[in-house]
């Protein structure tokens, strides 16, 4: 969307100039709303050619977003003990490495760290 700005700014200035001059030509009252109808007609046109829709920039957010709350309430329900004590037991015995006990907070701050750092690479990837 951004490498189509200058064109689309170009295209803009000249559709301007062409709808005064055909305006004052055939007298049209409403400019603007002629300048706007075949503006939209040629940035969406622009969008079909380079495959750049504004809505694919937000799908991330609609498929991510729910995705994540999903999962961080399953994890806090487990973590909590709501789906029961067999799944409690085995959180609090089934870490690895530094963290044994998946029910404590984690102290080192290793983990919390580490997943905003693989985040963020992948959110700049």
């Amino acid at each position: 969307l951004e490498n189509l700005q200058p064109e689309i700014k170009e295209l803009a200035k000249r559709l301007r100039y062409e709808v005064s001059v055909r305006g004052k030509q055939l007298g049209w009252s409403e400019k603007v709303f002629h300048f706007t109808k075949n503006m939209r007609r040629i940035v969406t046109e622009l969008y079909v050619r380079d495959n750049c829709h504004p809505f694919k920039a937000t799908l991330l957010l609609w498929v991510q977003i729910p995705m994540w709350v999903c999962v961080s309430l399953a994890l806090r329900n487990c973590s909590v003990g709501a789906l029961g004590s067999a799944v409690q037991e085995q959180f609090s015995s089934g870490g690895a490495l530094w963290f044994t006990d998946l029910t404590t907070p984690d102290s080192t701050w290793i983990l919390p760290v580490s997943l905003g750092l693989v985040n963020l690479l992948l959110v700049e990837v």
